[in-house]
């Protein structure tokens, strides 16, 4: 099983070499139950089979039954489109069996997702000091990050937080709400205004709870799934430094709009959070899963998540060079999966990659625009970032869940409907940039003509 077979390799990276061609990528489909079962029996037994038929298995019956998130028309959710470098490069890491859990082992890879991470942290205003690691994604992130604040905080006279609790918005991704529960950490939900969290939203909570020192953090959002909002950063920053909370920020989805001069000024504040999550899959164009955990102050988290094992103390030394990842996370063994975009970056360049965040959002602003000139439709609100929000008059959920089946049938676009204050809506996030208005344009039209 571990030597090199010539044919199979041809066979996979024929294929690879085929999908890397699609131009546009298929959107795909949603797969039969009773279909795949029947495709895949037999599939895992105690004999070989052939890889030209397990990998003609895979392009019959399991490719096409995956809706593919780099595709131009995946509007979904917040879609996925690595650049081809990126790709490529992922394949390579899988390749080479890297792995970075520590410096001792992959000094290497570490130091080039460090070259990296030190970018992302010069984006947001975080200080030379600042470190961090690359996790799986947004809710590992958000875990890691505030397991650091929970386990750091102290009371005035110096002593841990019996029953610390940590502030979060009524809008905050699920995920926050998961790691709480998972901390067994109690939530202080603060209301939004507009559905953004404030500075003073934050300091009205506090000061109308009956215990607020036990709160020892607030979480903030830079671009909201459902809608793109970014929060008062600059204005929670101030009222966590008044009571001296723990300032994490989940910039999941909106961190990549910190390489765009023109989006920058939104995220004012985000200079000052101590812990920083921006999933690079999301709209750095990296493959999943990727997300990029940062720290004012390293040093505190190393303290919390550093593993204690005979057989670990070979990789911890006093060397500040020697960086370990699995210091920084609750993570040990791990893939170096920075290394993709740390090679798309070097390969396209930093300018090519804000040319490609400012396509995303300026084809929101084009399609609000669009929205609001056309009759039956209405913009619910102006987008902040690359999220637009819009209802059909006179439409239920499930007249959007039939229109979202059809549009996916004719291959035009994957648009899941979402709800807005209580109402189900439609909901574009426009992160391709080879996506243009006038795929947009026939997603409207049809839109418009199915209630006509």
């Amino acid at each position: 099983m571990h030597s090199h077979d010539e044919a199979l390799a041809r066979t996979v990276l024929d294929h690879v070499e085929h999908r890397l061609r699609l131009d546009p990528v298929p959107l795909g489909r949603l797969g039969d139950a009773a279909e795949l079962d029947a495709a895949l029996k037999g599939a895992l037994g105690g004999g070989p089979c052939a890889p030209g038929d397990v990998l003609r298995l895979f392009t019959e019956h399991i490719e096409p039954t995956v809706v593919s998130c780099d595709s131009p028309g995946f509007l979904s959710f917040v879609p996925g489109a690595p650049t081809k470098a990126a790709a490529l490069f992922d394949m390579v890491l899988s390749a080479s069996s890297l792995h970075g859990v520590s410096w001792l082992e992959a000094s290497g890879a570490v130091a080039a997702e460090n070259q990296v991470l030190r970018l992302l942290a010069d984006l947001a205003g975080l200080p030379g000091g600042a470190g961090g690691c690359f996790v799986s994604g947004g809710s590992a992130g958000n875990l890691s990050g505030l397991l650091v604040a929970r386990d750091t905080a102290r009371t005035s006279d110096g002593r841990p937080v019996d029953r610390p609790r940590i502030a979060v918005s009524d809008q905050a991704h699920s995920s926050i709400g998961s790691t709480l529960r998972i901390m067994g950490v109690e939530a202080l939900v603060v209301p939004t205004d507009d559905h953004r969290l404030t500075g003073d939203a934050v300091r009205a909570a506090l000061a109308a709870d009956g215990d607020p020192e036990s709160v020892v953090a607030v979480v903030a959002t830079a671009g909201t799934t459902n809608a793109g909002i970014v929060d008062d950063l600059a204005g929670i920053a101030d009222a966590a430094r008044a009571h001296g909370l723990w300032f994490h920020v989940d910039a999941a989805y909106g961190g990549g709009a910190l390489f765009s001069p023109r989006l920058r000024e939104r995220f004012a504040g985000i200079e000052h959070a101590d812990s920083l999550v921006i999933d690079p899959h999301k709209w750095l164009f990296t493959p999943f899963d990727c997300g990029a955990l940062l720290y004012r102050n390293p040093a505190l988290a190393r303290a919390v998540h550093t593993q204690d094992a005979s057989y670990l103390d070979c990789i911890h030394t006093d060397a500040p060079q020697e960086w370990n990842p699995s210091d920084y996370a609750y993570h040990l063994t791990r893939r170096p999966r920075g290394l993709p975009l740390w090679f798309s970056l070097a390969v396209h360049g930093t300018e090519a990659y804000r040319e490609a965040v400012e396509a995303g959002r300026r084809l929101a602003v084009e399609s609000a625009a669009l929205i609001r000139a056309t009759d039956g439709l209405e913009l619910l609100r102006e987008p902040e970032l690359s999220v637009v929000l819009l209802r059909r008059t006179g439409w239920g959920p499930a007249d959007y869940d039939a229109w979202s089946r059809r549009l996916l049938e004719r291959q035009i676009a994957f648009v899941v409907p979402t709800v807005w204050e209580g109402e189900t809506v439609a909901r574009f996030a426009f992160l391709h940039p080879d996506l243009g208005l006038d795929t947009v344009r026939t997603i409207l039209a049809d839109m418009v003509a199915d209630s006509e």
